[in-house]
């Protein structure tokens, strides 16, 4: 098992890193790259599915960005403790109808000590919006470090 710094017990600056850290790599789109933030035994719970391990989280990750295409997403530090970390984000997303969707959520994340995320507790919501009402306005990948955040873009 590899380490994934910073580790447990967070400071606010280190859980922003985090959630910054879990932003982009989500932005990359690798689910393979993706699932190594996680514990090979890593349990989530995302909206209504549930998964354990690696495997699962990488054929979930592919499932979804097959149908969540030009996915942009913005994570927002809620609040942390310990090897707990609570965040808030909203990505955009248009399906293969080209139907725009801005989808709101929360998750609360729980760390080992290497810094590898166990749990992961994901509750979202999805918003149908006009290709006009976009605000997630980067080439796909990383979100650049001066493009807006939730707060600033009112969200």
């Amino acid at each position: 098992m590899s380490d994934r710094p910073p580790f447990p017990p967070f400071t606010e600056e280190t859980a922003a890193q985090k959630a910054r850290m879990a932003e982009d790599a989500w932005n990359g789109r690798d689910p393979e790259r993706v699932s190594l933030a996680y514990t090979p035994d890593s349990v989530w719970r995302n909206r209504s599915e549930f998964l354990t391990g690696r495997e699962a989280i990488v054929a979930f990750l592919q499932r979804k960005w097959a149908h969540e295409l030009d996915y942009r997403l913005i994570k927002e530090l809620w609040t942390f403790g310990g090897n707990r970390i609570a965040v808030r984000f909203a990505y955009e997303w248009r399906d293969a109808a080209g139907q725009w969707f801005r989808s709101y959520g929360n998750e609360n994340w729980e760390f080992d000590a290497n810094g590898l995320m166990r749990r992961r507790i994901a509750s979202i919501n999805d918003l149908p919006i006009a290709e006009s009402d976009r605000k997630f306005h980067w080439p796909l990948g990383w979100r650049p470090d001066d493009h807006p955040g939730l707060s600033d873009l009112g969200l």
